[in-house]
């Protein structure tokens, strides 16, 4: 799939992921990797003016997702079975960078690696997943 391929894809059965607006955009699907971008709002801050855990672990799940199904297609069921994520650095209010790669892709699980960094390009939280992928149908032959 490539990128406006993904965002069809979510903007036709996961359209709450655009409930604040269009704020995540796919800026390149590669082999092996996807690059989101975030433009946080004012929702996606905590008191202090940093960037909340909770959005970073969202856009890191969802940029591991993209880049699975970058490489498998449009798959709705394929779903987080394991998240890991590390806050390195404050993120400060401003434009987010994710960068998912998959570390392994195989026929009912796969695992992705995101690194989200600030405009500085500060790495600002790691994460790794695991998702697991549905059996495909079988083909019936008559």
């Amino acid at each position: 799939m490539e990128a406006s391929d993904i965002e069809a894809f979510i903007d036709a059965h996961f359209p709450q992921v655009h409930m604040d607006g269009r704020v995540l955009s796919v800026r390149s699907v590669q082999p092996g990797a996807v690059s989101v971008r975030l433009e946080p709002n004012d929702r996606h801050l905590r008191p202090g003016g940093t960037i909340s855990g909770p959005t970073l672990f969202t856009i890191s799940d969802l940029a591991a997702y993209y880049v699975i199904l970058a490489h498998i297609g449009p798959v709705a069921l394929v779903v987080t079975t394991n998240l890991n994520i590390n806050f390195v650095h404050r993120a400060a209010p401003g434009p987010l960078t994710c960068e998912a790669s998959l570390l392994k892709l195989g026929k009912r699980l796969a695992v992705a690696e995101v690194s989200v960094r600030d405009e500085d390009g500060t790495l600002v939280s790691h994460a790794t997943a695991t998702y697991s992928i549905p059996p495909r149908k079988p083909h019936t032959v008559k």
